[in-house]
Formats: structure tokens, sequence, C-alpha cells
């Protein structure tokens, strides 16, 4: 295979041009070793809904060409795990898929090529959702008015949710050789888009502003350091400060962005840490309590119950 640059220095294949296989009844497309490692799995979980899990490192900064020319409009859900992309249409139509946001998108057809920059993991998860599948939950004049007139159009892009994230772990560690693969897969698709397309039933957050990609950096940066410092997490108060703005317009974006508060998000990043933790190392509901945070197992055992429906110990014995 010969592949050529662009004028830009970035190198481009077809999307012909890259290898395609199955594998455990999905369909690979990987990259050619001269160009990088890595690769697309495709799950046709049902005849409305796909799912596409992407990681690629490029050895070169690559552009993918490709055409894309659906019957019907579609939309996408693109989860940006690590790194990011960008998509640049032949008719100027421009989307950039960057690290811990999900963006929405409708495409129908379009001609175009997504760019990889070298030396940089990207992973993606995104999902098709036909126009049959938006009929079935948002209804025929909802699915219309989403889809719109354009080929390719940027409905939505806000940080990732705790939840959607979860569900997004849960489908990259799934063994899709078992015999219920298939169905795990699909019930963490829908708790995954359940939450992430909560904001296209609201018209007013449908369209981006300025504001609105200012306030949204702000939410990440704010849900990414409790991501990260769950276990000793600062106050509301001092959390604001770090991230320049105030209590009562942090608990705005939680609310907006995420559909919580800054508690709330907190109790959920520390339940679900201690759900994995449980069920992966069966290690002891004491030591569990104290590594996502709580001075008292008897509290933490609280905490689980109410959120989960069920006890850690009990949960142990699965």
């Amino acid at each position: 295979m010969e592949t050529k640059p662009t004028t830009t220095r970035r190198w481009s294949i077809t999307s012909d041009e890259l290898q395609v296989h199955r594998k455990n009844d999905c369909l690979h497309q990987s990259l050619p070793e001269d160009l990088g490692v890595g690769h697309s799995a495709i799950f046709q979980l049902d005849q409305d809904l796909s799912y596409i899990e992407t990681r690629y490192t490029t050895s070169k900064d690559l552009a993918v060409l490709s055409r894309i020319d659906y019957q019907e409009p579609r939309l996408m859900v693109t989860l940006g795990l690590k790194g990011q992309s960008r998509f640049t249409g032949n008719h100027g139509d421009e989307l950039v898929f960057r690290e811990g946001y999900t963006a929405i998108t409708t495409i129908q057809s379009s001609i175009g090529e997504r760019q990889y920059q070298a030396h940089k993991p990207t992973m993606q998860l995104r999902f098709a959702l036909s126009k049959n599948w938006l009929n079935r939950y948002f209804g025929e004049s909802k699915a219309a008015q989403l889809l719109g007139k354009s080929d390719t159009q940027l409905l939505n892009c806000q940080p990732i949710s705790p939840q959607a994230m979860c569900a997004a772990h849960q489908l990259l560690n799934c063994s899709a050789s078992t015999e219920t693969s298939r169905i795990f897969m699909h019930g963490q698709a829908m708790s995954l888009l359940a939450v992430e397309l909560i904001p296209l039933s609201d018209d007013k957050r449908r369209n981006l502003t300025r504001l609105d990609q200012k306030d949204a950096a702000i939410a990440k940066s704010a849900r990414d350091i409790l991501l990260r410092e769950f276990r000793n997490p600062p106050s509301v108060e001092d959390l604001s400060k770090r991230v320049g703005t105030n209590q009562f317009k942090l608990k705005q974006l939680f609310h907006h962005f995420f559909t919580n508060t800054p508690y709330g998000l907190l109790l959920e990043i520390r339940m679900n840490n201690a759900y994995q933790l449980l069920e992966s190392t069966q290690c002891q509901v004491s030591i569990a309590a104290d590594l996502v945070g709580y001075s008292h197992a008897s509290n933490f055992s609280a905490a689980f119950i109410k959120h989960f429906g069920i006890s850690p110990k009990a949960l142990q014995k699965h």
C-alpha cells in the first residue's frame, strides 16, 4: 500500500485501505503497520444501534479519507476518552472530538477526512442511532427536529458524565466472546445514551455559545478534580475557587451539565469506584470504605445500600 502526504504534511489513506477482518462477531478495521497501531471495532448491537470503539496511536500525522452516504440521517454520539481527532468535510464543515467531552452530531451524506496527530493516543466510543431509534424513544416530531436538514451538524457538546464514563469502562472491559456479551453491551450502551442524550430534551441547550463552551470547561475541570481527589475532596467553596467561579455558579453548572450537585456527583464517583473495587478484588468492606474516602465502614455500607440497593457483603457473594 502506498500512502501520500497531504499539502499540510499530513499523510492520507482512504478508509478502504484499512485492514478489515472479523473478530468475535464484530468488524475490525486496523491501521497499516507503517502508520502506527490501533483499530476500530464495530458492533451492531441491534438493527438501529451500532457501537464503534476506536483506539489509534499513529506514527505520522494522518488523515483517513472517507465517504459516508446513509439512506437516512443518523445521530452520532461520540465520547472522547483520550486524545482528540478532527473531522473536516468537503463543504467546509469541521468537527473536533476532544478528550473528556461527548459530542452529539447528525450525519447523512459526507465526504471528508478524519485527522489524527502523530504519537498521541486516541480512544473514542461512537454510537450511531438510526431514525427509527430516535422515533422510538423521542417520537417522530422530535426526531425530525433533531435530525434537521444539514448533512453534518453539531447539536451539543458537554463534559462526559460520570455515569456515562462508568458505562464506557464497562463496555471497554467487556469480553466479546461470552454468550451474553451482546446483551451486556446493549444494556451498557442504552444506560450511557440515556444520560448523554438528556441535553437534547431541552432545546435551549442545543446551540452552544462561547459562554456555554467556557462554562463546559469549568464544569469539566471541577468534575476532574473530584475524579482525582474523591478520597479527600475539597469543599464546594474551595472547589469553586480552584476552577475560578463561585459556589452558586458552580452548582448551576453541575445541574446544567451533569444533572446533579457537586456532592451528588462525588457520591456517584465514590460508589462506582467502591463497586468496581469490591467486585474485582474481594477486599474487606472496611478497606474499600477507606479507599473511597469513608472513615467509618458503617457509614459507607449505609451509603452503598442506599445507592445500589444491595450491601457490600452481598455484592461480594455474587
